[in-house]
């Protein structure tokens, strides 16, 4: 389990404490997104898509893995840069996430344990050259970090979507983007991982032709 899972009192807290009210309590969240947003490593940004272009100019795949509200990033992420939103026919980005056969997840949970879920994906369908995008707010996720370890000993690049203090995911991708908040404040890191992934596919779209 994320040893994050358990919620600290939060700047979600603070603003529901000083707005209760729904409409004021929306409007002070989106500020707090806002104010997220403005603290990202733009840099960092770059260099995700750096590598995302560089793998579809050397026809790699790109794997994505996340737990909880990380594995409907994945999914979504997947549909995005693949399919919904880059568009892309004639050398298409080759998106893959991890998250979405419940029947092989479940297999290896079984088998082998839930810390392996997508370490035993990774050893049957990543070659060297591919991408890893590993998404956990809490960045200690062992499930996410044993995946990371084996497609690093493969040489593989890996791209850290994370939160709170970036965890040990942070220390080991060669690109991360943090989402610096309180531990355990779940709910704007995933809506800003969901901002980069239309924002990243959109500048894809346009910066990619056929």
């Amino acid at each position: 389990m994320d040893e994050n899972f358990i919620m600290e009192k939060n700047t979600i807290d603070d603003i529901y404490d000083k707005t209760p009210n729904a409409k004021d309590f929306a409007r002070s969240y989106c500020k707090y997104l806002g104010e997220l947003l403005l603290k990202l490593d733009y840099e960092a940004i770059e260099g995700m898509i750096d590598y995302i272009l560089s793998a579809r100019a050397n026809d790699k795949k790109v794997y994505i893995i996340g737990n909880g509200g990380s594995a409907a990033t994945s999914s979504h992420m997947a549909n995005d840069f693949a399919i919904g939103t880059t568009r892309v026919t004639k050398k298409p980005f080759q998106f893959i996430s991890l998250t979405d056969n419940n029947a092989v997840i479940t297999a290896i949970a079984n088998d082998f344990g839930y810390e392996l879920i997508f370490t035993k994906q990774l050893e049957v369908l990543m070659k060297r050259g591919d991408l890893l995008i590993a998404i956990s707010a809490s960045g200690n996720s062992e499930n996410i970090i044993q995946a990371v370890e084996y497609a690093t000993s493969l040489g593989n690049k890996v791209i850290g979507l994370t939160g709170f203090d970036g965890g040990k995911l942070s220390k080991i991708s060669n690109v991360c983007i943090n989402v610096e908040t309180p531990k355990g404040e779940y709910g704007p890191v995933e809506d800003i991982h969901m901002v980069l992934d239309h924002l990243i596919s959109n500048y894809l779209n346009k910066h990619v032709k056929d």
